[in-house]
Protein backbone atom coordinates (compact mmCIF):
# COMPACT_ATOMS: atom_id res chain seq x y z
CA UNK A 1 0.00 0.00 0.00
CA UNK A 2 1.35 3.67 -0.66
CA UNK A 3 1.53 6.22 1.70
CA UNK A 4 1.52 9.59 2.59
CA UNK A 5 4.30 10.86 3.89
CA UNK A 6 4.91 14.93 5.55
CA UNK A 7 7.76 16.73 5.71
CA UNK A 8 8.87 16.81 9.38
CA UNK A 9 10.00 20.29 8.34
CA UNK A 10 6.18 21.54 7.93
CA UNK A 11 5.15 24.22 5.70
CA UNK A 12 5.84 24.69 1.68
CA UNK A 13 7.82 21.15 1.65
CA UNK A 14 4.48 19.77 3.40
CA UNK A 15 4.16 17.45 0.32
CA UNK A 16 2.47 14.26 -0.54
CA UNK A 17 5.50 11.56 -1.10
CA UNK A 18 4.76 7.90 -2.63
CA UNK A 19 5.58 4.74 -2.21
CA UNK A 20 5.39 2.24 -4.61
CA UNK A 21 2.50 -0.04 -4.82
CA UNK A 22 2.86 -4.32 -5.87
CA UNK A 23 0.25 -5.12 -8.19
CA UNK A 24 0.24 -8.19 -5.98
CA UNK A 25 -1.74 -5.97 -3.49
CA UNK A 26 -4.32 -5.67 -5.32
CA UNK A 27 -7.43 -7.63 -4.30
CA UNK A 28 -10.19 -8.19 -7.25
CA UNK A 29 -12.93 -6.91 -4.41
CA UNK A 30 -11.21 -4.34 -3.93
CA UNK A 31 -12.91 -1.00 -5.12
CA UNK A 32 -10.01 0.40 -7.77
CA UNK A 33 -10.41 -2.99 -9.13
CA UNK A 34 -13.89 -3.61 -9.25
CA UNK A 35 -14.24 0.14 -10.87
CA UNK A 36 -11.33 -0.49 -13.35
CA UNK A 37 -13.56 -3.47 -14.42
CA UNK A 38 -17.13 -2.68 -14.42
CA UNK A 39 -16.27 1.21 -16.35
CA UNK A 40 -13.94 -0.74 -19.05
CA UNK A 41 -17.04 -0.68 -21.59
CA UNK A 42 -18.52 2.91 -20.96
CA UNK A 43 -14.53 3.93 -20.85
CA UNK A 44 -13.97 2.56 -24.26
CA UNK A 45 -17.46 3.73 -25.39
CA UNK A 46 -16.77 7.10 -24.01
CA UNK A 47 -12.82 7.08 -25.95
CA UNK A 48 -14.60 6.14 -29.04
CA UNK A 49 -17.33 8.96 -29.32
CA UNK A 50 -16.91 11.22 -32.39
CA UNK A 51 -15.68 14.10 -30.69
CA UNK A 52 -12.91 12.88 -28.46
CA UNK A 53 -11.58 10.15 -31.55
CA UNK A 54 -11.77 14.00 -33.58
CA UNK A 55 -9.91 15.64 -30.92
CA UNK A 56 -7.35 12.86 -30.46
CA UNK A 57 -6.68 13.35 -34.52
CA UNK A 58 -6.25 17.41 -33.64
CA UNK A 59 -9.06 17.92 -35.55
CA UNK A 60 -10.31 20.30 -33.15
CA UNK A 61 -11.56 23.82 -33.92
CA UNK A 62 -10.75 26.47 -31.09
CA UNK A 63 -14.32 27.85 -30.30
CA UNK A 64 -15.27 24.04 -29.94
CA UNK A 65 -12.20 23.78 -27.59
CA UNK A 66 -13.33 26.74 -25.61
CA UNK A 67 -17.00 25.46 -25.14
CA UNK A 68 -15.38 22.16 -23.86
CA UNK A 69 -13.64 24.09 -21.25
CA UNK A 70 -16.79 26.26 -20.07
CA UNK A 71 -18.08 22.63 -19.77
CA UNK A 72 -15.70 21.26 -17.54
CA UNK A 73 -15.55 24.55 -15.37
CA UNK A 74 -19.37 24.02 -14.35
CA UNK A 75 -18.54 20.23 -14.12
CA UNK A 76 -15.74 20.67 -11.69
CA UNK A 77 -17.42 23.70 -9.94
CA UNK A 78 -20.01 21.20 -9.15
CA UNK A 79 -17.75 18.81 -8.16
CA UNK A 80 -15.31 20.36 -5.91
CA UNK A 81 -18.25 22.23 -4.35
CA UNK A 82 -19.23 18.76 -3.14
CA UNK A 83 -15.81 18.10 -2.19
CA UNK A 84 -15.78 20.62 0.31
CA UNK A 85 -18.95 19.80 1.53
CA UNK A 86 -18.11 16.52 2.50
CA UNK A 87 -14.60 16.65 3.32
CA UNK A 88 -14.68 15.55 6.58
CA UNK A 89 -17.69 12.64 6.13
CA UNK A 90 -15.36 9.58 6.49
CA UNK A 91 -17.28 8.09 3.02
CA UNK A 92 -15.61 10.48 1.08
CA UNK A 93 -12.73 12.45 3.54
CA UNK A 94 -9.79 9.86 2.22
CA UNK A 95 -10.49 11.32 -1.31
CA UNK A 96 -10.24 14.75 -1.01
CA UNK A 97 -6.85 16.07 -2.71
CA UNK A 98 -7.77 20.01 -2.80
CA UNK A 99 -4.01 21.14 -3.42
CA UNK A 100 -3.45 18.53 -5.69
CA UNK A 101 -6.46 17.67 -7.08
CA UNK A 102 -8.80 20.46 -7.78
CA UNK A 103 -9.02 22.29 -11.17
CA UNK A 104 -11.98 25.01 -11.03
CA UNK A 105 -9.15 27.72 -10.75
CA UNK A 106 -7.38 26.11 -13.02
CA UNK A 107 -10.18 26.49 -15.55
CA UNK A 108 -10.81 30.00 -14.68
CA UNK A 109 -7.38 31.35 -15.63
CA UNK A 110 -7.87 29.29 -18.90
CA UNK A 111 -11.41 31.02 -19.76
CA UNK A 112 -9.70 34.23 -18.96
CA UNK A 113 -7.32 33.35 -21.56
CA UNK A 114 -9.84 32.23 -24.05
CA UNK A 115 -12.69 35.18 -23.34
CA UNK A 116 -10.90 38.17 -21.55
CA UNK A 117 -11.56 39.64 -18.10
CA UNK A 118 -14.76 39.21 -17.94
CA UNK A 119 -15.39 36.04 -19.13
CA UNK A 120 -18.11 35.07 -16.31
CA UNK A 121 -20.43 37.02 -18.25
CA UNK A 122 -20.05 35.46 -21.41
CA UNK A 123 -20.29 31.69 -20.45
CA UNK A 124 -23.81 29.51 -20.12
CA UNK A 125 -23.81 26.00 -18.49
CA UNK A 126 -25.27 23.91 -21.77
CA UNK A 127 -28.39 21.83 -20.98
CA UNK A 128 -26.06 18.20 -21.04
CA UNK A 129 -23.65 19.85 -18.87
CA UNK A 130 -26.20 21.13 -16.65
CA UNK A 131 -27.63 17.29 -15.90
CA UNK A 132 -23.99 16.03 -14.96
CA UNK A 133 -24.06 19.16 -12.56
CA UNK A 134 -26.94 18.03 -11.25
CA UNK A 135 -26.23 14.51 -10.75
CA UNK A 136 -23.39 15.94 -8.88
CA UNK A 137 -25.62 18.44 -6.62
CA UNK A 138 -27.43 15.54 -5.39
CA UNK A 139 -25.20 12.58 -4.90
CA UNK A 140 -22.99 15.06 -2.94
CA UNK A 141 -26.30 16.57 -0.81
CA UNK A 142 -28.49 13.32 -0.57
CA UNK A 143 -25.78 10.34 -1.73
CA UNK A 144 -22.08 11.42 -0.43
CA UNK A 145 -20.94 7.69 -0.53
CA UNK A 146 -21.34 8.09 -4.71
CA UNK A 147 -19.13 11.24 -5.13
CA UNK A 148 -16.23 9.01 -4.62
CA UNK A 149 -17.20 7.64 -8.42
CA UNK A 150 -17.62 10.95 -10.19
CA UNK A 151 -13.72 11.94 -8.23
CA UNK A 152 -12.41 8.72 -9.78
CA UNK A 153 -13.95 9.59 -12.71
CA UNK A 154 -12.80 12.85 -13.48
CA UNK A 155 -9.64 12.78 -11.55
CA UNK A 156 -7.85 9.63 -12.84
CA UNK A 157 -8.95 10.39 -16.18
CA UNK A 158 -7.03 13.60 -16.58
CA UNK A 159 -4.22 12.05 -15.20
CA UNK A 160 -4.17 9.63 -17.71
CA UNK A 161 -5.79 10.44 -21.22
CA UNK A 162 -5.81 14.13 -20.00
CA UNK A 163 -2.18 14.57 -20.28
CA UNK A 164 -2.74 13.20 -23.67
CA UNK A 165 -5.34 15.93 -25.09
CA UNK A 166 -2.95 18.54 -23.67
CA UNK A 167 -0.46 17.70 -25.73
CA UNK A 168 -2.59 17.58 -28.62
CA UNK A 169 -4.52 20.99 -27.89
CA UNK A 170 -1.78 23.00 -27.62
CA UNK A 171 -0.09 21.90 -30.76
CA UNK A 172 -3.57 21.53 -32.65
CA UNK A 173 -4.50 24.98 -31.45
CA UNK A 174 -0.96 26.48 -31.18
CA UNK A 175 -0.84 27.58 -27.84
CA UNK A 176 1.22 29.32 -25.94
CA UNK A 177 4.64 27.11 -24.75
CA UNK A 178 3.83 28.96 -21.71
CA UNK A 179 0.68 26.47 -21.25
CA UNK A 180 -1.84 29.04 -21.46
CA UNK A 181 -5.30 27.65 -21.93
CA UNK A 182 -4.24 24.70 -20.86
CA UNK A 183 -3.82 24.94 -17.11
CA UNK A 184 -6.69 22.33 -16.44
CA UNK A 185 -4.15 19.90 -17.48
CA UNK A 186 -1.26 20.91 -15.50
CA UNK A 187 -1.08 19.11 -11.84
CA UNK A 188 1.82 21.34 -10.80
CA UNK A 189 1.69 19.78 -7.08
CA UNK A 190 1.67 15.80 -8.21
CA UNK A 191 5.01 15.31 -9.41
CA UNK A 192 4.17 11.82 -10.27
CA UNK A 193 0.78 11.28 -11.81
CA UNK A 194 1.42 7.15 -11.80
CA UNK A 195 2.61 6.83 -8.23
CA UNK A 196 -0.42 9.50 -7.00
CA UNK A 197 -2.78 7.27 -8.88
CA UNK A 198 -1.32 4.65 -6.77
CA UNK A 199 -2.04 6.36 -3.76
CA UNK A 200 -5.46 7.88 -4.70
CA UNK A 201 -6.59 3.96 -5.55
CA UNK A 202 -5.37 2.99 -2.00
CA UNK A 203 -6.99 5.40 -0.41
CA UNK A 204 -10.45 3.92 -2.39
CA UNK A 205 -9.70 0.30 -1.43
CA UNK A 206 -8.93 1.73 2.04
CA UNK A 207 -12.33 3.08 2.20
CA UNK A 208 -15.09 1.37 5.02
CA UNK A 209 -17.92 0.46 2.52
CA UNK A 210 -19.86 -3.00 2.09
CA UNK A 211 -20.45 -4.89 -1.16
CA UNK A 212 -23.48 -3.24 -2.21
CA UNK A 213 -22.08 0.34 -1.70
CA UNK A 214 -19.46 -0.22 -3.91
CA UNK A 215 -21.78 -1.79 -6.21
CA UNK A 216 -23.72 1.29 -6.23
CA UNK A 217 -20.43 3.18 -6.44
CA UNK A 218 -19.61 1.35 -9.67
CA UNK A 219 -23.42 1.76 -11.24
CA UNK A 220 -22.53 5.60 -10.46
CA UNK A 221 -19.47 5.38 -12.17
CA UNK A 222 -21.17 4.76 -15.60
CA UNK A 223 -23.67 7.10 -15.04
CA UNK A 224 -20.61 9.57 -14.81
CA UNK A 225 -19.47 8.32 -17.89
CA UNK A 226 -22.62 8.03 -19.73
CA UNK A 227 -23.01 12.09 -18.39
CA UNK A 228 -19.85 12.89 -20.09
CA UNK A 229 -20.40 10.64 -23.03
CA UNK A 230 -23.76 13.31 -23.96
CA UNK A 231 -21.32 16.36 -23.23
CA UNK A 232 -19.18 15.05 -26.12
CA UNK A 233 -22.05 14.22 -27.99
CA UNK A 234 -23.61 17.64 -27.48
CA UNK A 235 -19.95 19.22 -28.47
CA UNK A 236 -20.05 17.18 -31.36
CA UNK A 237 -23.56 18.49 -32.79
CA UNK A 238 -22.03 21.92 -32.48
CA UNK A 239 -18.87 21.45 -34.18
CA UNK A 240 -20.71 19.89 -36.91
CA UNK A 241 -22.74 23.10 -37.03
CA UNK A 242 -19.40 24.86 -37.19
CA UNK A 243 -18.50 23.55 -40.05
CA UNK A 244 -21.36 24.01 -42.04
CA UNK A 245 -20.99 27.62 -41.11
CA UNK A 246 -17.28 27.94 -42.92
CA UNK A 247 -18.86 26.67 -46.07
CA UNK A 248 -21.95 27.11 -48.76
CA UNK A 249 -23.04 24.97 -51.09
CA UNK A 250 -19.85 23.16 -50.78
CA UNK A 251 -18.11 26.12 -51.90
CA UNK A 252 -15.24 26.99 -49.38
CA UNK A 253 -15.02 30.23 -48.42
CA UNK A 254 -11.53 30.20 -46.54
CA UNK A 255 -8.10 28.31 -47.29
CA UNK A 256 -7.70 27.54 -42.87
CA UNK A 257 -4.95 30.66 -43.35
CA UNK A 258 -4.70 33.16 -41.07
CA UNK A 259 -7.65 34.98 -40.23
CA UNK A 260 -11.28 33.91 -41.52
CA UNK A 261 -12.53 37.20 -40.66
CA UNK A 262 -10.43 38.97 -43.54
CA UNK A 263 -12.22 35.77 -45.95
CA UNK A 264 -14.53 38.50 -47.68
CA UNK A 265 -17.61 36.01 -48.60
CA UNK A 266 -16.89 35.25 -44.40
CA UNK A 267 -17.36 39.01 -44.08
CA UNK A 268 -20.27 39.19 -45.89
CA UNK A 269 -22.01 36.08 -44.37
CA UNK A 270 -21.37 38.15 -41.06
CA UNK A 271 -22.69 41.52 -42.77
CA UNK A 272 -19.58 43.05 -42.33
CA UNK A 273 -18.39 43.33 -46.30
CA UNK A 274 -19.60 46.22 -48.08
CA UNK A 275 -21.51 46.34 -50.97
CA UNK A 276 -18.88 47.01 -53.22
CA UNK A 277 -16.64 43.94 -52.01
CA UNK A 278 -15.79 42.65 -55.59
CA UNK A 279 -15.55 39.13 -54.59
CA UNK A 280 -18.76 39.39 -53.48
CA UNK A 281 -19.89 40.75 -57.00
CA UNK A 282 -18.36 37.99 -58.31
CA UNK A 283 -20.24 35.06 -56.08
CA UNK A 284 -23.47 36.57 -56.93
CA UNK A 285 -23.20 37.36 -60.68
CA UNK A 286 -21.84 33.45 -61.37
CA UNK A 287 -24.46 32.11 -59.31
CA UNK A 288 -26.98 33.78 -62.16
CA UNK A 289 -28.60 31.14 -64.50
CA UNK A 290 -27.86 32.81 -67.65
CA UNK A 291 -24.21 33.62 -66.87
CA UNK A 292 -23.70 29.80 -65.61
CA UNK A 293 -24.42 29.13 -69.63
CA UNK A 294 -22.36 31.55 -71.01
CA UNK A 295 -19.51 30.12 -68.92
CA UNK A 296 -20.17 26.81 -69.83
CA UNK A 297 -20.14 27.32 -73.29
CA UNK A 298 -16.66 29.16 -72.86
CA UNK A 299 -15.12 26.26 -71.30
CA UNK A 300 -16.69 24.00 -74.02
CA UNK A 301 -15.11 26.48 -76.71
CA UNK A 302 -11.78 26.75 -74.67
CA UNK A 303 -11.70 22.47 -74.08
CA UNK A 304 -12.07 22.19 -78.24
CA UNK A 305 -9.49 24.69 -78.71
CA UNK A 306 -7.16 23.27 -76.55
CA UNK A 307 -8.05 19.73 -77.70
CA UNK A 308 -7.39 20.55 -81.03
CA UNK A 309 -3.88 22.33 -80.47
CA UNK A 310 -2.79 19.34 -78.72
CA UNK A 311 -3.73 16.72 -82.30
Amino acid sequence: MPSALESPEGGEEDILRYEEVKDNAVSPMDLSELLKEGTKESHDRAENTQFVKDFLKGRIKKELFKLATVALYFTYSALEEEMDRNKDNPVFAPLYFPVELHRREALAKDLKYFYGEDWKEKIQCSEATLQYVDRIHHVGQHEPELLVAHAYTRYMGDLSGGQVLKKVAQRALKLPSTEEGIQFYVFDNVSNAQQFKQLYRARMNALDLDKDTKERIVEEANKAFRFNMQVFDELDKIGRSLAEEAQDGGVPVHDGKGDIRKCPYYADKLGTAGPGCPFHAAVGLARQPLVQLVLAACMAVAAGAAAWYIL
